[in-house]
């Protein structure tokens, strides 16, 4: 995050410190299944492997669950906002029946894995609340409330509320959870090792071909063998089914402080409303009187915000309505939402038989993350799963169920494949940036991203991602270049902190 922000990163990731570094493999492997991506969908999908005696290494591009879920809010919940309605329309009372069960089944799974384990991961159980302050939004809710009843949820329709605010109403689900989930995946981790599995971070896979065996490339030329390969990489870094047309990729903001213990919600908490505004809250250290605020919301498509602006008004939000709340964190997650509102999850193609995937949790990948390690190691196996057809990615009517979405999201991408190509009537020079500012501009008769750090220094890199070609743009606040199209980020230095992409930014002479 900026400096000049004076907030810590991600609290999950400050008070869960990696330990000691898997290196990456010095020479070519040969395992039965591959597992890329090392965040809860990927370790999830590991440690159930192992656990049925195959022989798992999990290649991960940095440090284990360092991405997307060492910066979520931390929920573990089957009310996924106003999904359950949405479900009943475009999928039936049955389909939205089997979304709750698998949801709330991977709930149960991971307060079995806790207590088998006997991980310290600061669990707890907790009701979760979607709310509207507006009177304009309840009869939504209650069109909600009664959809996840109907889908087996144990909901109801309430008006009252621990928040420190009045609310028109709310949907209730009890017995849902909230953990820190780092601690919890680097247990799981610690115990995929001792079952005989295999982690390789700093790995970062660039190519796959499929075959008996599926052979993997890392980025320092090893060969990675094996039967079955799981891509759970966020946002796939392989997309043979063109994937990308049917995921658009979202960021959104968290501000974490100190309360009052006597002050803070003990519930999990989100409403739509003003751009989203999702409130938890955690224990903090050892200190029973005051507990961890979180407060989550202002999402954006990379690369078309003013950061800085968004979480000053989460900021000043959370301060509003929290009173005696002292900011101590920062930080930012990327989701990717699917046009039809259900994640993919199973084969990665529908000519595959021993590649899988596992995306488009939209924002709640830790339930979903743990469905999906599940439900592929049941494919595997070959054993019949009653929501396979669900969440299969080669699903057909996608489009015909969600087609405002989908094309809303391809007429954004087609803007940027298309309009960020023409050349600018007039822009910023080099010299124009001020220090921690970054802009693409014309050099030499290229485009370039370029960018100036706090100490003057310039630097150049393409402005093109290497994913698929379109235009970057600068995130000053977390100081990024962002792919608005795919939601690929890279340093100021063109280096990747975050796929599709799987190869850097060129450098550029000025």
């Amino acid at each position: 995050m900026n400096a000049d922000a004076g907030l810590r990163g991600s609290y999950w990731l400050e008070t869960a410190p990696p330990g000691t570094p898997a290196p990456p493999p010095t020479g070519d492997i040969t395992v039965d299944v591959a597992v890329i991506g090392g965040g809860m969908a990927g370790l999830s999908t590991a440690w159930e492997l192992v656990r049925e005696g195959r022989e798992v290494a999990v290649l991960e591009a940095g440090r284990l669950a360092a991405g997307v879920t060492g910066r979520t809010t931390a929920k573990l919940s089957a009310l996924h906002t106003l999904v359950y309605d949405r479900l009943r329309r475009t999928r039936g009372a049955e389909g939205a029946r089997l979304y709750a069960r698998s949801q709330t089944e991977a709930i149960r799974h991971a307060a079995e894995i806790v207590a088998e384990l006997g991980v310290d991961c600061d669990w707890e159980e907790a009701a979760a609340f979607t709310y509207a302050e507006d009177a304009d939004g309840v009869a939504e809710l209650r069109a909600e409330a009664e959809a996840a009843r109907e889908a087996g949820l144990a909901a109801s329709f309430v008006t009252d509320t621990e928040l420190p605010f009045p609310v028109a109403g709310a949907v209730k689900v009890v017995r849902q959870a909230q953990f820190h989930p780092r601690k919890y995946l680097l247990a799981l981790a610690d115990d995929l090792r001792r079952r005989g599995g295999t982690v390789y971070e700093d790995t970062r896979v660039v190519a796959l071909t499929e075959g008996e065996p599926c052979v993997l490339t890392t980025d320092a030329g090893v060969k990675v063998r094996a039967n079955d390969v799981v891509v759970a990489t966020h946002y796939p870094v392989f997309d043979r089914a063109l994937l990308f047309t049917r995921l658009s990729p979202r960021r959104e903001l968290v501000v974490a402080g100190t309360v009052d213990a006597s002050r803070a919600p003990r519930d999990m908490y989100i409403t739509p409303e003003r751009n989203t505004r999702s409130v938890r809250s955690a224990p903090y250290g050892d200190d029973d009187g005051v507990r961890l605020l979180i407060v989550t919301g202002e999402h954006f498509t990379p690369g078309t915000a003013d950061v800085d602006k968004r979480f000053a008004r989460l900021a000043e939000w959370a301060g509003d309505r929290f009173r005696g709340l002292t900011l101590t964190h920062r930080w930012a997650t990327q989701d990717n939402d699917s046009t039809d509102s259900v994640p993919l999850v199973g084969p990665l193609h529908p000519g595959s038989g021993h590649t899988y995937v596992a995306t488009g949790f939209g924002g709640w990948g830790l339930s979903g993350g743990i469905m999906a390690g599940r439900l592929i190691t049941d494919l595997m196996a070959g054993r019949e799963v009653a929501w396979a057809g669900l969440y299969d990615p080669r699903r057909l009517g996608s489009v015909v169920r969600e087609g405002v979405s989908f094309l809303k999201h391809q007429t954004q991408v087609a803007r940027h494949f298309v309009g960020d190509r023409l050349p600018p009537l007039s822009g910023p020079a080099p010299e124009d940036l001020a220090p921690g500012d970054g802009a693409v501009m014309r050099v030499g008769g290229h485009r370039c991203a370029v960018h100036r750090d706090e100490s003057g220094r310039l630097q150049a890199v393409s402005a093109n991602c290497t994913h698929l070609g379109c235009v970057v743009a600068f995130n000053r606040a977390e100081q990024a270049w962002e792919c608005p199209c795919h939601g690929s980020r890279f340093a100021p230095d063109g280096s990747i902190l975050q796929g599709p992409a799987v190869r850097p930014l060129e450098r550029r002479d000025l």
